[in-house]
């Protein structure tokens, strides 16, 4: 109206002629401009009133997935394709199997499995399509709840917030079961049963990645993933691959996600995962035979399904080709342009029915749909042995997953202390708590709890007189473990606890040879250690005789240095002289060295204070 009023144009409709310009006009305009507005709004809300109230009695249906039809009154039928109704019951079977939709898309895809798709534009509208298996279509048949034979309306809503500009689509997020419009149970025919739905949803939640939930089985080396729980906090424990060996350990994050970037708990994943996956093959040892006999069973319906659906191919594809021919056929023959369509069509036909033909013959020779008796015994020997039916390389780290989630619903970790020892509580699916202890790889000898213990018997063994592989050997019959991954002492690793207690060297000279020094007389070592002076300078002192030393032959050649509280001093004053200058000159009092009173002078002393019972003089 604003516009109009500008140019002067004029508005016109079956009851007369305006200018917008005008008052009067313009007022009658604006007048019949709102009463417009609000019987729109009035129609709206009526058909929307009208919609839901279809929708309550379960009538308003406009898209059916693939495996419902429409029979000729209007009712939603099962699909009288037996193809299509097998499959779809062969996607809730695989998924209870495999657990997550891309292992069922997997699946499909390694068996060359197409599914069925409805066309919804055309010029196909309305048609079913055999296509390739993805995820996404996966999902959406696991899913719908028509499945479970339930009619539902309003699964999603519309969010303007989310809407983007070119996409129809767009701005839709879907409500749980509970805000959904309409939920009518048992009205259409079913493929599952409504609590076999919501287990199914459960299990699709409990694959995303969160906090709350375990995760889908992973690729990775681990066996626990996602099962793990900090027993201090409640946190789902991360898993992390060390940077040099790649070797994983679960973390519990919780102190990152509190802006504390110290660790709560951590510990090596082999040690959790070998405690898990022993409790659980002797958890199923027992009915290891009646689960061989089922597992043939099983495989044998398995060979069975997959031959019925290349059968069922098989069929549709000769199908295909008889109406190509019938097709070409009834076309006048001397109408090349549409003949020789139809004449490519017929060959393509021809080459997937061949094709069909040798993927059935191939799944005959290769997998019979009755098992042999070589093969029967095969399963049964492998459930005799089922550690190694469990370490198998065939065996894929998902398939080991599948088996523990079944049987385990979470493992829970309580370190004791900073020590090498860590509580474990498996609960078991059923509601069965068992309580176990492990030693985990500590990074420190102090985190051992029996460190002290340790040090002592090392050093025992030492001074007895045993090598490092006999001390080894004594240490692992004791029941004595190394901190880190080894599980056994070796010689190697008792010499480095040799070398950190200081048993090993020159200090582990000292301490068994005690008996060669005499009084006042230090080893190298301990002097330096001592003084606070570099080991280095005091061997350099000794080469130029300014201190009073003498060599020792052991292992290898040892310094002995005599000295006493006043040389002490003077060594202390002459390491503190080193800062004089370039030129260093020493004075003769900082480099001459005490004379060393003789063995004679020292035993007469003793002797006299003994006789007298006076104390000798500690200056000499």
């Amino acid at each position: 109206m604003e516009l109009c009023a500008v140019f002067n144009a004029l508005l016109a409709d079956q009851d007369g002629l305006y200018d917008p310009a005008d008052y009067n006009d313009r007022l009658l305009l604006g007048l019949k401009g709102t009463m417009s507005e609000a019987e729109l709004h009035i129609l709206k809300n009526r058909m929307h009133l009208g919609l839901r109230n279809k929708a309550q009695r379960g009538e308003l249906l406009t898209r059916l997935p693939p495996g419902f039809v429409f029979d000729s009154e209007g009712d939603v039928k099962l699909d009288p394709d037996e193809q299509t109704r097998s499959l779809i019951g062969m996607i809730f079977d695989k998924f209870d199997e495999f657990g997550t939709g891309r292992g069922v898309s997997q699946y499909l895809r390694r068996h060359h499995i197409r599914l069925p798709f409805i066309c919804y534009t055309k010029p196909n509208k309305g048609q079913v399509e055999w296509r390739e298996p993805s995820v996404a279509t996966l999902y959406a048949i696991l899913r719908h709840p028509n499945y479970a034979g339930a009619y539902v309306y309003g699964r999603r809503q519309m969010d303007l917030r989310r809407k983007a500009l070119g996409q129809p689509a767009s701005g839709r997020i879907s409500r749980s079961p509970d805000d959904w419009l309409v939920l009518l149970k048992d009205r259409l025919p079913a493929y599952i049963s409504w609590d076999k739905y919501l287990t199914n949803q459960q299990r699709l939640s409990d694959n995303c990645s969160h906090p709350k939930s375990p995760g889908a089985p992973r690729s990775g080396p681990t066996l626990c993933s996602g099962q793990i729980r900090c027993g201090r906090c409640g946190w789902k424990l991360r898993v992390y691959y060390h940077a040099v060996s790649s070797l994983p350990s679960y973390h519990c994050p919780s102190q990152d996600q509190n802006g504390d970037h110290s660790m709560c708990q951590h510990i090596a994943a082999g040690v959790v995962d070998e405690l898990v996956a022993r409790q659980v093959l002797q958890a199923v040892e027992p009915a290891a035979l009646a689960l061989s006999l089922q597992a043939a069973d099983d495989i044998e319906r398995e060979r069975q399904r997959i031959q019925k659906h290349a059968q069922q191919e098989l069929e549709r594809s000769q199908y295909r080709a008889q109406r190509a021919k019938r097709q070409y056929d009834a076309v006048d023959p001397e109408n090349r342009l549409v003949a020789r369509e139809l004449e490519s069509q017929w060959e393509q036909a021809i080459r997937d029915q061949r094709q069909a033909q040798e993927q059935l013959d191939r799944l005959r020779v290769d997998q019979p749909a009755k098992l042999s008796p070589e093969e029967r015994q095969q399963i049964e020997r492998l459930a005799h042995d089922l550690p190694a039916l469990w370490n198998d390389p065939n065996v894929t780290p998902e398939d080991r997953q599948v088996v523990i989630r079944t049987l385990v619903e979470q493992v829970v970790i309580n370190i004791q202390g900073r020590s090498e020892f860590t509580d474990v509580t498996i609960h078991w699916a059923g509601g069965f708590q068992s309580h176990h202890e492990i030693r985990r790889p500590v990074g420190h000898y102090t985190q051992l709890r029996d460190y002290d213990r340790l040090k002592q018997r090392i050093t025992d063994l030492r001074f007895a007189g045993k090598s490092k592989r006999e001390i080894a050997e004594h240490l692992n019959r004791e029941g004595f473990y190394p901190p880190r991954q080894a599980h056994e002492f070796s010689d190697i690793i008792v010499g480095g606890i040799l070398i950190r207690i200081g048993l090993v060297g020159e200090r582990g000279d000292s301490v068994a040879n005690t008996h060669l020094l005499q009084a006042n007389e230090y080893w190298m070592r301990d002097l330096a250690h001592e003084l606070n002076i570099p080991q280095p300078r005091l061997s350099c002192w000794c080469r130029r005789r300014w201190i009073r030393a003498r060599k020792v032959t052991i292992t290898r050649t040892r310094w002995i240095i005599w000295a006493d509280e006043g040389e002490k001093r003077r060594l202390r004053d002459l390491y503190g002289a080193r800062r004089l200058g370039p030129t260093r000159h020493y004075t003769p009092e900082l480099t001459s060295p005490k004379p060393k009173p003789d063995n004679n002078s020292i035993q007469e002393t003793k002797s006299h204070a003994t006789k007298t019972g006076t104390k000798p003089n500690k200056k000499g």
